[in-house]
Parts: C-alpha cells; structure tokens; sequence
C-alpha cells in the first residue's frame, strides 16, 4: 500500500489552497505584535498602514497595474459585487448586463437577483459557449447595446479552467462606452497580466485561491474609472471601501502574490505536466471517460473529467478514503444534486455531467501524487459502475 493512503492529496484548489509557510511567517508579527490601526496618525499604527501598502504594491506588480488602483476586500464575491452595483449606480439610465451562462455564483446568482427580484428593472444577457466551453465573439458583439452598463466576464472559469478572451472582449465592449468587469479569481497567479495595456475597467481576486488566506480580496478600479462604494463607512482604502483593514491577511495577500509572480514558470511548466500526466491516465485508464472543456487555452492546472453511468458525489465519497480531495464543480455550489450549470451549458450529455470530477493542482503536488490517483481511480469508477443500473460495460 502506498504511503501517501496516510497523507491527504489535496487536487482542489480550485476550491481553495493551502496558506504558504512563507506567507504564515509574514503575517505573524502583525497577529501578534504589531497590532496598531492602519489609519491610526502615531507612529505605532503608521508602521502597519506602510505594511499595508507595501502588500499593494506587491498586488499591484503582479496584475501589472498602479498600487492606487487595487482596492482591499474581504473576498471575490464582494469584489465581483461592488464592480457591478457600482457600474449600475454610475449609469442609472442603463439596465443592461452582459454576462455568460457558466460564470462563479458570485456573478450568476447577482445577475439573476437583478433580473428578476427587482422586479425586471435590470435586463442581463447571458452568453452562450459551445461543447467545448468557449464563447461566440459574434453572438457577443451582438449583445451590447446603447442600455448596456457592464459587461462581466470571467478570465478563466473554475470549473473547467477554459481561459476567455477578456483582452478582445474589453476592447469591444470600450468601443460602445460600456465598462468591462473581469472575474479574475482563478486566473490570477496562474497566467500572466498586464492591465496597464489592457481595457479592463474592474477586476476581482481573491487571496486563498493563490496560497493567502481566506477572507482577503481585491478590486482592481482602472485609473480615471468612475465608481461607487459598495461599502460606505470610514475613509479607508481612500474611501473606496469602508471598514478597519484586515492587516495580516492583506500582508500575506502580499506575499502569496510576490510568491505567484516567482512561480509562474513553475505552474506552466511542472504543474501543467502533472496536470496533463494525470488527464492523459485517467481517459486512458478509464472507459467511458471524457474531458470537459478545449484541451488548449485553459489554465495550467485544471483538469475537468466527467466517468459516464457514476455519480460524482459517489466517486468524491470513495476517493475520500484514500484521502484524495477533488471537487465535482463549484465548491460554492456543493450540495446541491443537480449537476454543474457549466456543464449543462456546455451539452455534457446527462449520463457525463452528474459523474464530473474536477482536479486543480498547485506547485505543491508532486507526481508521486499523481500516479497514486492514477492507481486509485480507476478501481473506484469500475467499482461504483457495477453498482449502476446503467452500466453495461464495454
């Protein structure tokens, strides 16, 4: 028996990731000693507030943006709210939303509270992507209109790690004077980016997808970008978004993001080779196994494979007892028995999408990792089909 059956192997960190050691040690002195307010004028509390902006610079320089506009928050989900309430209240006389159909249920469940429990004030137009989870530039230029007050589009979506052409669609929806929102939460760390050379308006991220800790985000506000708070209160984060700085956790948002700008060739390199050495042996291994998403211009560590005739919380259950941890979609949807709206969007036939697994490494898998999943599975799939009343082998 393998020695990692005592240890987890963690392939979700999609999900969330685990906080850096280097990161931790950062944040300590101000969970411990230095515990002054950032906005405090002595001297005490003044060391802290430099603390603070030294971490947006080191956000900023990784986004390839200006510290000026990185704004901190408590998460993605807030950062992807503020983006779109603040481009609504800026253009009152506008009500239109152009999103997509397989977007975070930070962005779809808003859109769908706008559209319909305020009374279909606001008209949201979801676009459409095809088997393969890619978009229709036509069908998007097609979408805006004079009403249109933002457009929202993920970089990379979390469950099938499809990268989008936000680039290309920003510029177009800049041409018709509509503000651009990105939800970058998956991509960022992951590939590279320089928005001073893009026309991004809005951008979210979120610390624990990239080895901070949970409870810190971001909301990247191009320069000269007219906006709103969502949170109003006290001046902090230059009145952008009211409430105390959650120190520690911005400092380690820091130098997690520090970490990812060192990391970048590792994650497009070691990482993708594990990624594709754990794709490559699970749809040979497995019959009746097929991959969600284009196989290119997807992230370097997200693998999305659906094992016909099984359910997926079925497969998650008997590979927790091997300590191996995946997800089988959004962990913001866990719970929930029907199966991914991504992959429903996409036309993953119904046998495929309730038996999806998605596997996201980071740079702390290692390939001993890998091939113990790949000896586990495929005793767990062929195990769970002979239970289903749909399996009739090959």
């Amino acid at each position: 028996m393998s020695s990692l059956n005592s240890k987890v192997v963690y392939m979700d960190n999609n999900a969330t990731t685990k906080v850096a050691p280097e990161v931790f040690e950062e944040m300590i002195p101000y969970l411990t000693d230095l515990y002054g307010n950032p906005s405090s004028m002595h001297t005490f509390g003044g060391q802290v507030g430099e603390a603070v902006e030294q971490a947006r610079e080191r956000v900023a320089s990784l986004l390839g943006a200006e510290p000026q506009e990185i704004t901190f928050t408590s998460c993605g989900t807030e950062s992807d709210s503020t983006a779109i309430l603040s481009a609504l209240q800026t253009f009152p006389e506008k009500r239109h939303i152009v999103t997509t159909r397989v977007e975070h249920p930070a962005i779809k469940n808003l859109c769908e509270t706008l559209d319909t429990l305020t009374g279909h004030k606001h008209r949201v137009t979801r676009l459409k992507v095809n088997s393969e989870g890619q978009l229709d530039l036509k069908e998007y230029e097609e979408a805006l209109s004079d009403d249109t007050a933002i457009v929202s589009v993920m970089w990379a979506n979390n469950e099938t790690g499809v990268i989008f052409p936000v680039e290309e669609m920003a510029a177009m929806a800049h041409k018709r004077g509509i503000l651009f929102h990105t939800d970058a939460v998956q991509a960022v760390g992951k590939i590279p980016m320089n928005l001073k050379e893009l026309d991004i308006d809005f951008l979210s991220m979120s610390g624990h997808k990239l080895h901070a800790p949970k409870g810190v985000g971001v909301l990247y506000v191009k320069r000269g970008t007219a906006f709103v708070p969502y949170l109003s209160g006290g001046h902090q984060e230059r009145g952008r978004r009211g409430g105390t700085e959650n120190v520690a956790s911005i400092v380690g948002l820091g130098k997690a993001c520090e970490m990812a700008s060192q990391n970048m060739e590792e994650e497009n390199s070691r990482v993708r080779y594990l990624r594709d050495k754990l794709e490559e042996g699970l749809l040979k291994a497995v019959p009746k196994s097929l991959l969600n998403g284009v196989k290119k211009d997807r992230l370097p560590n997200t693998t999305n494979i659906s094992f016909e005739y099984v359910e997926g919380e079925a497969i998650l259950l008997h590979m927790n007892r091997y300590n191996i941890c995946a997800s089988s979609g959004s962990a913001c949807t866990s719970g929930s028995l029907e199966p991914s709206h991504v992959l429903r969007a996409m036309g993953v036939p119904f046998t495929a999408a309730h038996g999806s697994i998605r596997f996201s490494l980071s740079v702390y898998n290692t390939e001993e990792e890998i091939d113990f999943v790949l000896e586990k599975m495929p005793a767990i799939i062929e195990s769970l089909r002979q239970m289903s009343p749909f399996w009739k082998g090959e």
